[in-house]
C-alpha cells in the first residue's frame, strides 16, 4: 500500500505551523521519525480523513475530489485527504489543516461548527481484519465529507485532484486504484449524503 497516510504538517521551512526541529520545545507534540515508528508499534494512531466534494445550490453532491499521489516507490495511487491529529489539536483544526495542506489555501472548505464523521475506519497492518489496511500501523480514522467552494491546487505530496461524478467515484475501477481500501470509504461517504443511486 505504501503511502497510505502521509506525515502531515511538515514545516515548509518558513516557520509556519509545525516546528522545524521535531520534538523541540516549540512543538513538543511533534514526533521524530524514530519516535513515530515506535508509537506506531505500540498503539493505534488517530487520523482524520476528508472526502472533498462540490455541491449544487441545493447541497446535492455533484462531484467528488480524488487525489493522485506517488508512493515512495514511485507508484501512482488514488486517495483522499488524510493525516494525523496532533497532540493538543482539535479534530476540527486537524481536518482544516489537512484540507489546506492537500488542496491548497484557496480550496475554502465548508466545515460545520461541530463536525461529525460519517464513519470511523480502522486500518490494520494485518490484512483481512477490516476493509481498511495500512502496512505500517493500526490507525483509527474519523472520516468526513467536506464541501469545498474554491480552487483546489494540490500541495504536499498530492500531484493533482481529479473531480468525478459520484457514480464514477463509487466505481469498481476507481476502487482498484485506491490505496488501503479507500474505495469502500468513498462509497460509505457517498451513501451518507444520499449520492449513490
Amino acid at each position: 500500500m505504501g503511502a497510505s497516510f502521509t506525515n502531515p504538517g511538515h514545516p515548509v521551512g518558513d516557520g509556519s505551523f509545525g516546528s522545524p526541529t521535531p520534538g523541540s520545545s516549540a512543538n513538543p507534540g511533534w514526533l521524530t521519525d524514530i519516535e513515530l515508528a515506535e508509537a506506531r508499534r505500540r498503539m493505534p494512531i488517530l487520523y482524520v480523513e476528508a472526502v472533498p466534494v462540490r455541491t449544487d445550490g441545493l447541497g446535492t453532491v455533484i462531484e467528488v475530489g480524488i487525489l493522485l499521489r506517488a508512493t515512495p516507490l514511485g507508484e501512482m495511487t488514488r486517495t483522499i485527504v488524510s493525516g494525523r491529529v496532533r497532540y493538543g489539536e482539535t479534530v476540527r483544526d486537524a481536518l482544516f489543516r489537512h484540507l489546506e495542506n492537500d488542496l491548497g489555501p484557496m480550496a475554502f472548505p465548508l466545515l460545520p461548527p461541530q463536525p461529525n464523521p460519517f464513519t470511523v475506519a480502522e486500518y490494520f497492518p494485518m490484512p483481512g481484519l477490516s476493509a481498511f489496511h495500512d502496512d505500517r500501523q493500526h490507525a483509527v480514522s474519523l472520516a468526513f465529507v467536506v464541501p469545498v467552494t474554491g480552487t483546489c491546487e494540490p500541495r504536499q505530496d498530492a500531484l493533482e485532484v481529479t473531480w468525478m461524478a459520484p457514480q464514477e467515484a463509487a466505481s469498481d475501477a476507481l476502487a482498484a486504484e485506491m490505496e488501503g481500501g479507500r474505495g469502500t470509504l468513498i462509497r460509505l461517504a457517498l451513501a451518507s449524503v444520499g449520492a449513490l443511486r
